[in-house]
């Protein structure tokens, strides 16, 4: 069952913490790609010295202050598309990171899990998809098939030690194995 926009305008934490199990699904013409999100992260707000809205709303993240379900896609490193989820309501600047997603697809279940930078380029999503509403579209969405995540540990952040204190925040949620 593909997911609504009630489930992305609760509570980022609580968001982060129930996409853990579901299902990201990309179609390109008649090729379906899905992986299981098994690792997630959270950023909330421009008091958030980890989060893209720190220093206020800019073009690049504009599409956090938007409505929640929207992608929110930015280039890491300028090497990697980076694929968030946008949550809670407008105007207040929230996402969830999609760190690690396990490939379900046919041909791929026996590779490894792929990363934040990696799992975008599996599902072969670029910037041109930064702002696309994932409830609404086809193309990308996320969906319940009804397996319960069990085991979800929570950690700090990673890739954020410019954040200080911030970055400690026990705002990552992982699939134990």
């Amino acid at each position: 069952m593909k997911l609504e926009h009630d489930f992305f305008e609760k509570s980022t934490l609580e968001v982060a913490r129930e996409l853990i199990g579901k299902v990201i699904v990309r179609k390109i013409d008649r090729k379906i790609i899905k992986g299981r999100i098994v690792e997630t992260e959270a950023y909330i707000g421009e008091e958030d010295k980890a989060c893209h809205a720190r220093f206020g709303k800019t073009k690049r993240n504009s599409v956090m202050y938007g409505p929640a379900g929207h992608a929110y896609i930015y280039l890491c490193y300028g090497l990697f598309n980076l694929l968030n989820i946008v949550t809670e309501e407008e105007n207040k600047p929230a996402a969830v990171l999609i760190r690690r997603i396990d490939p379900l697809s046919a041909l791929d279940k026996n590779l490894k899990s792929y990363g934040p930078g990696n799992l975008t380029k599996y599902l072969k999503i670029g910037r041109d998809l930064n702002g696309i509403d994932i409830v609404k579209s086809t193309e990308i969405y996320i969906e319940d098939d009804g397996v319960q995540a069990h085991n979800i540990i929570r950690a700090p952040r990673v890739g954020v030690s410019y954040a200080g204190d911030h970055a400690k925040r026990k705002w990552r949620f992982i699939l134990e194995v």
